[in-house]
Order: structure tokens, then sequence, then C-alpha cells
């Protein structure tokens, strides 16, 4: 049997934070928990095509603090941020807290999330497109933006077919077991009219060999990959240069000792 660990939390507390920030004591610990995953499936369910990310919880005394990453705000703010104020309201009837706080992330680059690659996919398979053109369009986009490397699996009836069976297709490198490389994980499933098609994705976004913020609404600074393809134009304008100057000695010297009559070996 493989026994297989969840990428995400392997790396929580190493490179990744985690998405519900408070404590609880054994008497409402449980009753929290629950709470935490009505909202995030509430929310889900209320804006199925708002692009969500992630949502991270935060609780004070009497306050709950609800962070929505998503690729597209402006659904869900709507018009004039009705919409916001709206869902600010449903949460304080299913939480029954008056003190309610909404705040939008945007994600700045959604071909390299993997809960929104992994959507994006799953609702391509609803809509009868073929599942090998969605998952080579998702690992084409993830490379493109910088992604050293993407894996797509998808299982169930696939085209629909008789038997189920898995696929796999990947691209670049994906190492699991490497602790300080930054692997985003999701697993979506596409409702079919043959049935459920799960789809797994995995999105490396490179190594971590500096201390990061574990807190997931830290958005400040330059992404990895941003800065490694910084790093990587710098190096190779550097080599550009220093060829260019070896080049132009050599060439020039070796050009005028081969010049006819110019050398004495020949008289």
């Amino acid at each position: 049997m493989g026994q297989k660990t969840n990428p995400i939390g392997a790396r929580l507390g190493i490179i990744r934070g985690w998405e519900s920030n408070w404590f609880g004591n054994k008497k409402d610990y449980s009753h929290k928990l629950i709470e935490d995953n009505k909202i995030r499936t509430y929310l889900n369910a209320r804006i199925n095509k708002g692009g969500i990310a992630k949502i991270v919880i935060e609780r004070t005394l009497n306050k709950l603090i609800v962070t929505i990453h998503t690729s597209k705000p402006g659904i869900i703010i709507g018009k004039g941020g009705g919409e916001v104020d709206r869902i600010k309201e449903e949460l304080k009837k299913l939480t029954g807290k008056e003190d309610v706080q909404i705040n939008i992330l945007e994600i700045r680059r959604p071909e390299l999330d993997a809960n929104i690659v992994a959507d994006t996919i799953a609702r391509q398979i609803e809509n009868r497109i073929n599942y090998k053109r969605a998952i080579k369009m998702a690992i084409a986009s993830a490379l493109r933006m910088g992604a050293e490397g993407i894996k797509v699996k998808v299982g169930g009836r696939l085209g629909g077919s008789e038997i189920a069976r898995t696929e796999e297709i990947k691209s670049g490198r994906t190492p699991l077991h490497t602790l300080r490389m930054d692997i985003d994980y999701a697993n979506v499933f596409a409702l079919t009219v043959y049935g459920k098609i799960g789809v797994k994705v995995w999105i490396c976004k490179g190594e971590v060999l500096t201390k990061r913020d574990l807190n997931p609404n830290f958005v400040g600074g330059k992404t990895d990959v941003s800065d490694r393809r910084e790093r990587r134009d710098d190096i190779r304008d550097r080599d550009d240069r220093g060829r260019g100057q070896d080049r132009r000695p050599s060439g020039g010297g070796g050009g005028g000792e081969r010049r006819p009559g110019g050398g004495g070996g020949r008289r």
C-alpha cells in the first residue's frame, strides 16, 4: 500500500502557515473547528465562480476575521461593495457573531495556484471539453508563468469510458519529499453525466532557502518565482557580457595576424 501525505500538511510550520489562526480550549475547540468548516463550505458554494484559492479564518475574543484569497475580486465585492455587505450579514447569521470582518486579497498569478488550476480543469471537464486538452493548457500556462514543475492526475470514467481509470500528465519537477520545495496541492472533483471525475494538481514554485513569514495573508515583497526569474536574467546578462569581452580581443588579434602578407612566415 502506498502511504501518501498531503504536501501542504507536511510543510506546515516549515514554509507554510495555517489557514485557521485561533486558540481553542477543550470545551469549544470542536465547535470552532466545525464552524470553520461551515464557513468555508458556505463561501465556496455562495461564490461558486469567484476563483477562490483559499479562505483564512482568524478569531480574536469577540471578532471573526475572514480573508478570501481570490483571482476575481470584482465578483465578490460586487457593485459598490453591496455583495460583500450581504455576505457579511449572512456570515453573522451562520456563526451567531455580531462582529464579522471580511478582507479580500487578489491573487496576481492564478496560473500558479493549485486550487484555481484544479477548479478550472474540473469546470472544463464538466463543459465536455477533452480532459487532455484542458490539462495541457493548464500545464503550459503554469510553466509560462515561472513554475518549476506541475503534475496533474485525473481519475474516473474519463471520456465516458465503461471502466474508470487514472491518468497522469506532468512536466518539470515536483519533488514531494524535499520539504523546502514550495509545492501547492489541490484536490477537486468534476460532476459529469458519467459520474465524478477527480482532479489532483501539484505545482512546484521553487526552493525556499530563506526564513519565510508563515502568516498565510502575507503578500509583501517579491515572490520566489519573480526572484528566481530576475536572478536567472542577471546571470544570463553577465554571461553574455563575459562572452562578448572574450570574443573581441581574441578575434581582433587573430584577424590581424592572419592577413595575407602580414606574417613573416611566408617570406
